[in-house]
């Protein structure tokens, strides 16, 4: 059975989606896939996907013109359509609440909490995806971009040692030009029309990046003051620009800094959320479907139980095993190492090791042993501490 494909064209700004016989298909595409596929010169073509929804993949033209029953013409077309178009209100909710499914499968992100997301981009917020490390801050940001297909430009301000060259540029002396401004790649971005600038691990960055983004930012100015730059004060912001930044908020991260309260309000929060063991497990499962099930069911049980024991009131570790280190140990085993190997080299130097017995280590191991195969290391905690953990 061949697949339908459809061709969108254009009157008055209305974009019409039509078959090869000139059925109409607009109310079932989505405005912002009629209109990306218009300006592109690209077909649409329906598709399910494994949960056995419709979704629309944009192919090349070809894929409709070599359809047999292409006798229809755009003319004939247009004269022979008679559709109520939404409004660009209503065009914006159909795009907002339809965007689940351009979710990818590998983000463990309820449909709440993207469809909030992409509310916020679409409507222009500064956007802060807050989370504990390793929860998917960053993926989901960068799936965020994926999904709007706009220009997008990443920075990790965690790892800039020089905000001012990062975000603004730099002073150069040439002995032919003389001393010659260089603007950031920063400055560009900026400039770039509608485009996703994502700012990775803004909690780690140095207060003078924070003090240069607070004008670039707020709603009501939009701008980046350019001081070595002659002749040009400042730059404005283009319009539709969206801002992402991730950010690890509380005392169990180091190296974070305590967020300015006024460059906080210029953000809409996202909060990202640990998994389950149940979520844990279907993704583990999803990304590494070689791997023996109950290894990676005991993977995701392993990573449960210290989360929540490190959200109790008389924790042992400080933080839990992150999503970030069940992908990595899952990779290991996928590799051949056994799950004793790999929590010794993935997860216990993360834990710390003074105290004997006591420490943090040491729980964790007695945690992991519970679930290894060979029944090896001696059991140093009760299974009464450790069932209670579970039950938590």
């Amino acid at each position: 059975m061949n697949s339908l494909v459809v061709k969108v064209v254009e009157e008055n700004g209305k974009y019409i989606a039509v078959d090869a016989n000139g059925k109409d298909w607009t109310s079932e595409v989505g405005y912002g896939g009629r209109k990306r596929a218009f300006e592109q010169g690209k077909a649409l073509e329906q598709r399910v996907n494994k949960a056995g929804q419709n979704y629309w993949w944009k192919v090349p033209m070809a894929e409709f013109n070599s359809q047999e029953n292409n006798i229809v013409s755009e003319a004939e077309v247009l004269e022979s359509v008679s559709i109520e178009v939404p409004s660009e209100h209503e065009a914006v909710l159909n795009f907002i609440h339809s965007s689940f499914s351009l979710k990818p499968r590998g983000l463990m992100m309820n449909e709440l909490k993207w469809k909030y997301l992409v509310r916020s981009a679409v409507r222009g917020k500064n956007i802060m995806m807050t989370g504990a490390a390793g929860c998917g801050k960053t993926m989901a940001a960068k799936a965020l971009v994926n999904a709007l297909e706009r220009p997008d430009y990443y920075f990790n301000l965690g790892a800039t040692q020089d905000p001012r060259a990062t975000l603004i540029g730099n002073v150069h002396f040439d002995k032919d030009k003389g001393t010659y401004f260089s603007e950031s790649v920063f400055v560009k971005a900026i400039q770039t029309p509608n485009a996703v600038i994502l700012l990775d691990e803004l909690s780690r960055a140095h207060p003078d990046a924070w003090n240069i983004l607070m004008t670039v930012l707020d709603q009501g100015q939009r701008y980046l003051r350019l001081d070595e730059a002659n002749g040009q004060e400042t730059i404005k912001v283009a319009s539709g620009v969206t801002f992402i930044a991730t950010a690890n908020i509380g005392n169990e991260y180091t190296s974070t800094r305590q967020l300015d309260k006024a460059l906080m309000d210029r953000f809409t929060i996202v909060e990202m959320d640990l998994l389950t063991s149940e979520e844990e497990n279907e993704l583990l499962t999803y990304m590494f479907p070689n791997v023996d099930s109950t290894v990676i069911s005991n993977v995701a049980s392993i990573a449960g139980i210290t989360r929540v024991e490190a959200s109790s009131d008389t924790a042992r570790v400080p933080f839990g095993i992150s999503t970030r280190t069940t992908v990595e140990l899952a990779g290991l085993l996928y590799d051949g190492f056994s799950l004793e190997e790999a929590s010794m080299v993935s997860i216990y130097p993360q834990y710390d090791n003074s105290g004997g017995v006591d420490s943090e280590r040491t729980f964790v191991k007695q945690i992991v042993q519970k679930f290894c195969d060979d029944g090896s290391g001696e059991t140093l905690f009760s299974e009464i501490d450790i069932g209670e953990a579970e039950e938590a």
